[in-house]
């Protein structure tokens, strides 16, 4: 039985992957800091392991055995970022490098990075593919660009199986309340206003976290090692096009809405070509309005996982 080792596998994207495999054995290893929680993995069958990615001797012990090890683990709010880098840095960097040596001495067959289209800064018009030059703007991003230049560095000096994804904006039910839809969506169920950063003009690309999960599985899979794989969505929208999908979604008017004042550095516009992970056999299934309805009534019969 292929054994996989899931990092950060009790956040919201590292535990839908979890959800997502079948045949295989899983260990979840995670932190719990604020967005970890365990009763996002119910019903999923595995092995729970409560650490850091940063914690050289506890990898030793537990990344030994692994057939597949994939790396969700990161600090990821820009917001949070802005205020304090150094937890960032500590473990989106420091934390994949400690995480590749461990693999490494352990003969681990594959490992997949999971990243973001934050690596790469704004884009006007047009797309990235995955030759486009890193310029983060935020110190998330940037610390998330550094994560991705060590595992590729792993791949060419140490020869380590290691392939990275990209992806841009996730939604769906589990998210913690800290991202623009679940944020919006817990508040505005409670009849509480929510803030618009701007003009609302910033334009993002979205993808349900279940297509987004897709995407890893087929570059864990069928991805190259020291390659980068983008893995694009379904909707592209202006954060004032998305809010007001929700206020319809959420049955509220725009007098609910806030205009505050912008993100420093907030980069106006991501936009990934997936041609790359089309020709492996990708697709995206999952249309955003239908995605994102089916969000909101999860969040909506679920107060409970957010309200505590």
């Amino acid at each position: 039985m292929t054994r996989v080792l899931v990092t950060g596998g009790a956040g919201f994207i590292g535990s839908h992957f979890a959800r997502s495999l079948h045949d295989v054995s899983v260990t979840v290893l995670d932190k719990l800091t604020y967005a970890g929680n365990r009763a996002n993995l119910d019903g999923v069958p595995h092995e729970f392991v409560h650490g850091d990615i940063c914690d050289a001797e506890l990898l030793r012990q537990v990344v030994p055995g692994h057939d597949l090890v994939v790396n969700f683990a990161a600090e990821s709010h820009v917001d949070r970022s802005i205020e304090g880098a150094g937890e960032f840095v500590r473990t989106n960097v420091l934390g994949t490098q400690t995480l590749l040596q461990a693999c490494l001495e352990a003969g681990v067959a594959k490992v997949v990075q999971v990243s973001t289209d934050e690596v790469y800064g704004s884009i006007d018009i047009g797309s990235w593919d995955e030759r486009a030059p890193l310029r983060p703007r935020s110190p998330y991003a940037a610390s998330k660009a550094g994560g991705d230049l060590i595992a590729q560095a792993y791949a060419i000096t140490h020869g380590l199986d290691v392939s990275i994804t990209r992806c841009g904006n996730n939604y769906g039910p589990r998210q913690y309340p800290e991202k623009i839809i679940p944020l919006f969506v817990t508040r505005l169920l409670c009849g509480l206003k929510v803030p618009l950063y701007g003009d609302g003009g910033n334009v993002r690309d979205w993808i349900h976290v279940r297509d987004h999960c897709a995407g890893i599985r087929l570059v864990a899979e069928r991805g190259e090692p020291g390659e980068v794989y983008h893995i694009a969505g379904t909707a592209e929208l202006s954060n004032r096009e998305l809010t007001g999908l929700l206020l319809e979604a959420c049955g509220r008017g725009w007098d609910l809405v806030e205009q505050v004042m912008d993100r420093k550095g907030h980069d106006r516009r991501y936009s990934l070509d997936d041609t790359k992970l089309r020709a492996l056999g990708y697709r995206a299934e999952i249309p955003f309005e239908q995605g994102l309805k089916e969000t909101v009534r999860w969040y909506a019969d679920h107060r409970e996982w957010w309200l505590g």
